[in-house]
């Protein structure tokens, strides 16, 4: 028995008949037409897209050599299971993550050495600086909050990434609309005209960055970036005198799904930047190929401040290389209705002015 062929509707979605007074195709639902011929070169770029490829090659990291992981210590958490790294001086007291004491010690075993540190460039006076300007000019902020809250701990930890490198080569497909607008003396029409708009070509990333720790959020981690990866260098464990390192617990596999979300989503933001002069543009059909896709491991600086008030916790973040601060702050429920209410009251003040002033020119 042989197959059916149904074109469906590209506007709207609706299977499209054959209209013999017209002698195109036309949908009945929205009354879109259509020509054999486009419809069907349509239908084959649709076919023709392919699915998604995301395939790394695992290149990240290097087994340690005998000898270098001496005077190195790891420390776990019982409390919410974060490991970090430190040299043999360091007293590790807290877990940097809870705040709880860090009690078990232990070897590096089974965990691979980072091919790229970014030493840190700025101390613990710049962050807690950072903190009080960070203070500054918030109105909703509860006004008891700087002068109550307390650092309760600073620390200064190399957080653990993932750099993935790759080309992809990318076809994506649009609907793109344009909207005409006119009138007569009976009615107002308007009329939209379809277009599928196709891009494709080549585009390549560098050292897109994955947080390897779960204890780290990450969307604060992201917050934190761009970090200049120009001035990372060989990781040499002397970096890590008088700071700690987190280890991973999230493998560079684990992080590819990540690593995909954050291409797709900058491929489609370049290639979608080129689609003008239209009314609007919806993504329709996405095909992405990775090429020479790898994976490093590095070590980037992160400080790390615990704050405490009236009873709540608040993390802040600070990049250890360019100084970039984030972290969220309370907010005075009373500030928040004192001026919601006060620029409600001052936007009716200007509807009801300009009204006054409609009705005096008319």
């Amino acid at each position: 028995m042989a197959d059916l062929q149904e074109y469906k509707c590209p506007c709207c979605g609706g299977a499209i008949e054959f209209n013999s007074t017209l002698q195109k195709l036309k949908c009945p639902f929205c009354d879109t037409e259509f020509e054999m011929d486009a419809l069907k070169s349509f239908d084959e770029d649709i076919k023709d897209e392919g699915s998604d490829d995301y395939t790394w090659q695992s290149q990240a990291g290097e087994e340690w050599q005998e000898g270098e992981t001496n005077g190195i210590n790891s420390y776990s958490c019982k409390s919410c299971g974060g490991e970090i790294i430190t040299d043999a001086t360091t007293a590790a007291t807290s877990c940097p993550y809870c705040g709880n004491p860090v009690v078990l010690k232990g070897q590096l075993s089974g965990v691979l050495k980072p091919d790229f540190v970014i030493p840190f460039k700025l101390n613990k006076e710049a962050a807690v600086e950072k903190m009080k300007n960070h203070l500054k000019g918030k109105k909703l902020l509860p006004k008891s909050f700087s002068s109550e809250q307390h650092i309760e701990e600073i620390k200064g930890i190399y957080v653990p990434y993932w750099l993935f490198d790759t080309d992809v080569d990318a076809k994506l497909r649009y609907k793109a609309t344009k909207v005409t607008r006119w009138d007569d003396s009976k009615f107002n029409y308007k009329r939209t005209d379809y277009f599928s708009v196709l891009r494709s070509g080549k585009i390549a990333f560098e050292k897109v960055p994955v947080d390897g720790s779960s204890k780290m959020d990450d969307t604060l981690m992201e917050s934190l970036e761009p970090f200049k990866f120009k001035e990372a260098t060989s990781f040499n464990a002397a970096y890590l005198a008088g700071y700690m390192a987190d280890k991973y617990d999230v493998t560079d596999v684990q992080s590819q799904e990540r690593a995909n979300e954050r291409v797709k989503v900058a491929t489609i933001n370049a290639f979608t930047r080129t689609v003008e002069g239209y009314d609007s543009v919806d993504i329709e059909g996405t095909s992405l190929k990775l090429k020479n896709a790898t994976a490093k491991y590095a070590l980037y600086p992160v400080w790390i401040l615990n704050t405490n008030w009236n009873g709540q916790k608040f993390v802040f973040a600070m990049n250890g290389q360019t100084g970039k601060f984030v972290g969220n702050l309370p907010c005075d429920k009373g500030l928040f209705w004192k001026y919601f209410f006060r620029t409600f009251a001052i936007a009716s003040v200007l509807a009801l002015a300009a009204q006054f002033v409609l009705h005096l020119v008319m």
